[in-house]
């Protein structure tokens, strides 16, 4: 049975090795921490591309990262495992990274053609869980005041492990996060497009000449 097709979601245990999360982790949040320094220091602008920002509208204060090198470099060791689960012929598009803070909240939302076929990766930290609502409805009207429609799908709770990784259906499944109330947690979304849909051949890179670089 494909359960990607049925459900539109699925959960990869060990996606994979801790010793290359952990990897991950570190290096995202030196990179977190340099970047501040290069801020506070006016070496680096939020307008430099590459380095990170505070600045995302979606999570702000909290640094993130569009098409980190590593973390593209990531996206592509991962796409054998993404189309051996999903069944389906993948180009990549994009990555992005936060690293969280205590407090942050990610709203119920959906994405971006992009994103049509996504994955979050729990590279290390404290733990999150994300929702994720597999009716497919259609309830948020405005993310970024919270107004959804009235009695909402309460959703499903994914727990992963460092390593794991959840992989949905990022424009069709709305998908969230409640008040983190731990210290830190990295995750690392690597994007996808169906290479025989709608998207396949429009989006590729994200409609950059490569991957890499930025938007």
């Amino acid at each position: 049975m494909n359960l990607f097709k049925t459900h539109k979601y699925l959960i990869i245990r060990n996606a994979i090795s801790y010793e290359l999360a952990n990897f991950a982790f570190n290096y995202f949040l030196m990179k977190r921490d340099a970047t501040q320094w290069m801020h506070e220091n006016n070496y680096v602008s939020e307008f430099t591309p590459g380095f990170g920002k505070w600045t995302d509208k979606q999570v702000p204060n909290t640094f993130s990262c569009y098409s980190d090198t590593f973390m593209e470099t990531l996206m592509m060791k991962v796409l054998p495992i993404m189309q051996k689960h999903t069944v389906l012929k993948l180009v990549p598009t994009y990555t992005f990274a936060r690293a969280y803070k205590k407090g942050d909240v990610l709203r119920r939302h959906i994405d971006r053609p992009s994103c049509e076929i996504s994955t979050t990766l729990h590279l290390g930290g404290d733990p999150w869980p994300i929702y994720i609502d597999s009716t497919g409805e259609k309830t948020v009207i405005d993310e970024y005041k919270e107004i959804h429609k009235p009695n909402a799908p309460k959703g499903t709770k994914v727990d992963l492990n460092v390593g794991d990784m959840l992989v949905y259906s990022g424009c069709d499944l709305e998908h969230w996060r409640e008040a983190f109330e731990g210290n830190v947690c990295v995750q690392a979304f690597l994007h996808y497009n169906d290479a025989n849909g709608r998207f396949g051949k429009d989006n590729i890179f994200d409609k950059r000449p490569m991957l890499g670089i930025p938007k």
